[in-house]
């Protein structure tokens, strides 16, 4: 299963990879920002625009880490969105970078030998398994949802242009029922995992959205119908606003 440990795996080698960046060399600078992470805590520096936006020059997505380059994408879209939730961006970090992996992407587990193409296989397969393993699938139900929609987009709305296959609100309501049913799990709660499953489903929308940025602006930034991308954000922001986030 997935859990929000990105930020555990941190360590030295990112923090001092953090400030070289931000500080671009300048010893003066680069005493100041280490003299933050001692007082303030790395948190301090991950959360400070200046690192994604040296992040970004300094040769974007490559140039650090995955785990560290998907949780600043992630921490700084929720921030954007108004999620200030350190764990929800830790744990959408991680789901990103296990649903990167080819193996994982539709399967409940590395070592599952089922694959789930469609969410609908997924719901199906709930309905005929009990216990743990119905417990991971009512997760995967929510993190799939999410991965599909929040990064794919485009490619969720051309299907409903060819093949008047299932929109957007398809995905955020049998995401945010995944994550739902997983929280009600009492393997949620002995793995540490209710209330974030929790602030999932209820926030599935404004999550969705973060990723879509992360999506638009550096995963894949000309792909897709450029008029109907700006259609989806200005529709997006309309809605998402008049919601309350997740804190």
């Amino acid at each position: 299963m997935i859990l929000p440990n990105v930020r555990a795996s941190f360590g030295r080698a990112e923090a001092a990879l953090v400030v070289a960046l931000v500080t671009r060399g300048e010893e003066a600078a680069r005493a100041r920002e280490e003299d933050r992470v001692r007082e303030e805590g790395f948190d301090a520096l991950l959360d400070d625009p200046r690192t994604l936006n040296a992040l970004m020059a300094s040769g974007g997505i490559t140039a650090a880490p995955a785990p560290l380059v998907f949780y600043l994408l992630v921490r700084h879209a929720l921030l954007e969105g108004g999620v200030r939730n350190r764990t929800l961006a830790d744990y959408l970090a991680a789901v990103l970078l296990h649903f990167g992996r080819r193996e994982r992407t539709y399967r409940v587990d590395e070592d599952d030998p089922h694959e789930f193409f469609y969410l609908a296989d997924v719901l199906e397969a709930i309905e005929a398994s009990d216990g743990h393993r119905a417990f991971l699938l009512r997760a995967h139900l929510g993190e799939f949802a999410l991965w599909l929609s929040g990064l794919f987009p485009d490619f969720v709305a051309a299907r409903v242009e060819r093949r008047s296959a299932p929109g957007i609100a398809y995905y955020e309501e049998l995401g945010a029922a995944g994550f739902r049913m997983a929280a009600g799990s009492a393997y949620a709660e002995a793995y540490g995992m209710d209330g974030v499953y929790r602030r999932c489903a209820d926030g599935f929308p404004e999550l969705r959205v973060s990723l879509n940025r992360v999506a638009d602006r550096h995963l894949f930034p000309v792909r897709g119908d450029r008029i109907g991308r700006l259609l989806r954000q200005v529709t997006d922001e309309l809605r998402t606003h008049k919601r309350a986030t997740p804190d």
